[in-house]
């Protein structure tokens, strides 16, 4: 009820509705609001005006059709009118509600302003070529001779905004009580009385044929009661008659008097209230449609608040991981500080040892030295040449000894007192300056795009997104895929792109797929996992891409014939290392005796020679009266029977067994070719121009044939 108060009040005033009036362009407005913003144009400028169509609607008490709406009880009153040109805008201000609304810029005449007449109790005319825009939508609208009452009265919102007001103003009581009135309980829409528990139960007991009435709560039933009768609507064109039709074409009720002479006579009528029923059953659609929308609303609106929550625990505790961080950066710093102090202390004491033992070394010299100088010069003094040349050979040699022992070097500092260390701060502190937020989670897991992924023979297609909300960086993506019997999962693609075809898988087997995002700071979780079916059948065609330029392709590439005399090879475009396989080709042309050569080969065959000419290949080559197996230029098994034009070649190829065997027109052509075949094969033939022949694949077995037991009870693929 609260949310409703904003549909109740005008866009200008800001209060509820009085006297509320329907623009054509189905906005309301008050009565008063409506004159008070007026604007009056000059003749001149005066655009041609048209009549304002339209009037109020029936209130006729169609209370059996009325049961069809559930949220209203009366008609809405809406309807559409025609007949209004613009007319020049004008400068806009703000009314209470925040709407733009459109002041007259031309002063009105005293008879227009809005007073009341002189014992009327009714607003005075309004003033001709009169314009008026809607405070809403901004649509100017020049008015009639009529005036604004030419615009229908919205009773309607009129009687919603009395039942609102009035549930407002006071507690409801319970009709039945004699004495001090309880507050109301229930409200019984057929009987149209409150109700209070002690009441309901003594004079409207759940029984009987009160057993069918509808009980609702007070504040509903208050809404939904009707305060006053209901009035009966008269034509805005014949003010004396009924509104009783209603026009399709011009979508307003319309009197019996419009039809016969009016604008509406031609126009398609309907019953009033045959309409009435329907408009509210569309309006009734409408609101359910509007109501979804507001429950998905809410249940977005919980969402985010969720998110909010989130949002703040997130931040929390990112800053108490980032604190952490710079924490532990700040500690690794002391910790490197004290061991570059230790470095400084240790070279600081070296320096000092090595400066205090020179000193010391000095100083015993200095003493022994200035000890030999006071030695000699007493034995100078002493006048006995014969005792002074005695000793003075050896004293000259102690002191040249001396002497030489205070040589270079020896008054020259072992250490400087400078400290030869220097700190280079200068990266660590650009370090810390582009200290920032980096990309550190994985990636989410990719949604697989199910619509678009798919198979097709045996290759397949995946696609895949990011969820929609993640804004992790992603480098690159991982698909998987298992062996197509439930073995391990094995990489198939590494790449940016998000979606990719998976070629060469094997027939008739059922593959699971995945994939995952991957960044520097490691690998995602894993999608979720897609079953793939690949096809029973192994269809394929000859492959244009890998024929020798000499082959000749039509048919769809299942027709080949060749250009040159010498023989060239073409193979299929599907290789096979699994399953059973059969397939078969018709000669549609046969010229000369040739020896076409059909058989199996791996992708890098000779493609320049019959086919087995080479150890890549597997072959039966024929003429018109016998055949040959060969396989790396070994002819064996010759065996009468050949080919003419019409005739059908089959190859049968069995994994199962390691086997490869042929067939002339559904007989089998000599005993099993080849065996132990491992690996990888496609289909291959070899022609030159005097053959032409038509591939026919994804045949049953024939019936001679038993598969081995691995694949007796499979499919064909």
């Amino acid at each position: 009820m609260d949310e409703m108060e904003e549909e109740l009040k005008c866009p200008v005033c800001g209060s509820f509705f009085r006297e509320p009036i329907i623009l054509p362009c189905s906005h309301n407005i008050c009565l008063a609001c409506a004159r008070n913003i007026l604007v009056q144009t000059p003749d001149a400028e005066s655009p041609q005006s048209s009549r304002a169509s339209g009037s109020g609607v029936s209130d006729y008490d169609y209370l059996d059709l009325d049961k069809m709406s559930l949220y209203s009880e009366a008609d809405s009153g809406y309807g559409s009118y025609g007949g209004f040109v613009s007319a020049p805008t004008t400068p806009c201000q703000k009314s209470p509600n925040g709407v733009r609304v459109f002041p007259p810029t031309v002063p009105h005449p005293p008879q227009a302003q809005h007073h009341l007449l002189p014992h009327t109790g009714v607003l005075p005319p309004v003033p001709r070529n009169s314009c008026l825009t809607c405070p809403q939508c901004h649509r100017s609208l020049t008015l009639d001779d009529r005036g604004l009452r030419g615009f229908p009265k919205n009773r309607v919102l009129e009687g919603v905004v009395d039942r609102y007001q009035q549930s407002k103003a006071a507690a409801l009581k319970c009709q039945l009580c004699e004495k001090s009135p309880r507050e109301a309980t229930v409200m019984c829409e057929q009987c149209d009385v409150f109700y209070c528990d002690p009441c309901r139960l003594r004079c409207h007991p759940p029984r009987g044929p009160l057993a069918k009435h509808r009980l609702v709560p007070p504040a509903q039933g208050r809404i939904s009661r009707r305060t006053s009768p209901r009035k009966i609507s008269t034509c805005t064109e014949h003010e004396l008659e009924n509104l009783s039709m209603y026009c399709v074409q011009c979508k307003t009720p319309v009197c019996y008097q419009c039809l016969e002479d009016g604008k509406h006579s031609t126009h398609e009528v309907k019953a009033l209230g045959a309409m009435w029923k329907l408009h509210k059953g569309q309006l009734s659609q409408a609101l359910n449609v509007l109501s979804d929308r507001a429950t998905e609303a809410k249940e977005f609106l919980v969402q985010l608040r969720n998110m909010v929550q989130h949002i703040q625990e997130n931040g929390v505790e990112f800053e108490a991981c980032l604190v952490a961080q710079c924490d532990a950066l700040i500690e690794a710093l002391n910790r490197r500080k004290a061991q570059l102090l230790s470095r400084v202390t240790k070279e600081h004491e070296h320096k000092l040892s090595v400066v205090r033992d020179q000193i010391s070394h000095c100083t015993v010299k200095l003493r022994q030295t200035t000890g030999l100088m006071e030695y000699c010069l007493e034995v100078i003094k002493e006048n006995d040449p014969s005792g002074f040349l005695q000793i003075s050979d050896a004293l000259i040699r102690r002191v040249h000894m001396t002497e030489n022992q205070w040589g270079k070097g020896s008054l020259t500092p072992r250490m400087s007192s400078d400290f030869d260390l220097t700190l280079d701060s200068g990266p660590l502190l650009q370090t810390i300056h582009q200290l920032d937020f980096v990309q550190m989670k994985v990636p989410a897991a990719p949604i697989l795009q199910l619509e678009e992924c798919c198979t097709q023979t045996n290759s397949a297609t995946l696609s895949w997104k990011q969820p929609p909300l993640s804004t992790i960086a992603v480098e690159g993506y991982i698909l998987e895929l298992d062996d197509g019997t439930g073995g391990q999962f094995r990489e198939v693609y590494v790449g940016i792109e998000m979606i990719c075809t998976v070629d060469g898988l094997h027939f008739n087997s059922t593959y699971k797929c995945r994939v995952k995002a991957f960044n520097s700071s490691g690998v995602g979780q894993y999608s979720k996992t897609l079953v793939m079916q690949t096809s029973e059948i192994a269809w394929f065609t000859f492959d244009p891409a890998s024929a020798h330029p000499d082959i000749i392709l039509s048919n769809d590439n299942l027709t080949v014939t060749c250009n040159s005399y010498d023989d060239r090879v073409v193979m299929g475009n599907t290789g096979f290392s699994r399953g059973v396989h059969y397939w078969e080709m018709t000669i549609d042309r046969y010229d000369n005796h040739p020896d076409p050569a059909f058989g199996i080969a791996r992708a890098d065959v000779m493609k320049d020679v019959m086919l087995g000419k080479d150890d890549k290949a597997w072959a039966m080559y024929v003429d018109n009266n016998r055949s040959w197996f060969m396989h790396n230029n070994s002819h064996t098994n010759r065996t009468d029977g050949g080919i003419s034009k019409g005739a059908t070649v089959g190859v049968l190829l069995d994994f199962s067994r390691g086997i490869l065997l042929f067939l002339i027109n559904d007989e089998q052509q000599g005993p099993v070719a080849f065996n132990t075949l491992e690996g990888m094969y496609y289909p291959a033939i070899s022609l030159n121009r005097n053959v032409q022949v038509t591939l026919h694949s994804g045949l049953p077995i024939p019936d001679f044939y038993t598969p081995g037991e691995s694949e007796a009870a499979g499919s064909v693929c």
